[in-house]
């Protein structure tokens, strides 16, 4: 079992930065890829970011690209998401998520553990 608790979610103005934290318990971070996803009101829950294992590949959504940067530090087991440039439309609750089959996925249902989320609110 994989514990995972999301923070750093807050309130900005558009073009600040915020950097948001997931804190996995439960298991050795370095035994499972890790996620970041989003879901704002009246939407489905989307892929933001993914991390591998190792920390050594990433992969990013077209519309967060070169604006956020995905990381871990599996000594300290916690994944980070830096969230720059941010744009009223990255409103959303985010989530983390890890899984122990794939070595690194898109795909939220290759995802088996979830945290319980983090708002972040942009304002214009």
């Amino acid at each position: 079992q994989v514990q995972l608790v999301e923070s750093g979610g807050g309130l900005v103005q558009a073009g600040e930065s915020l950097r948001l934290s997931c804190a996995a318990s439960g298991r050795a971070s370095g035994n499972y890829a890790m996620g970041w996803f989003r879901q704002a009101p009246g939407k489905e829950r989307e892929f933001v970011a993914a991390i591998s294992r190792s920390g050594g590949t990433t992969y990013y959504a077209d519309s967060v690209k070169d604006r956020f940067t995905i990381s871990r530090d599996n000594a300290k087991n916690t994944m980070y998401l830096q969230m720059n440039s941010l744009k009223p439309e990255d409103t959303a609750v985010y989530y983390c998520a890890a899984n122990t089959a794939w070595e690194i996925t898109k795909r939220s249902y290759n995802y088996d553990y979830w945290g319980q989320g983090t708002q972040v609110t942009v304002s214009s």
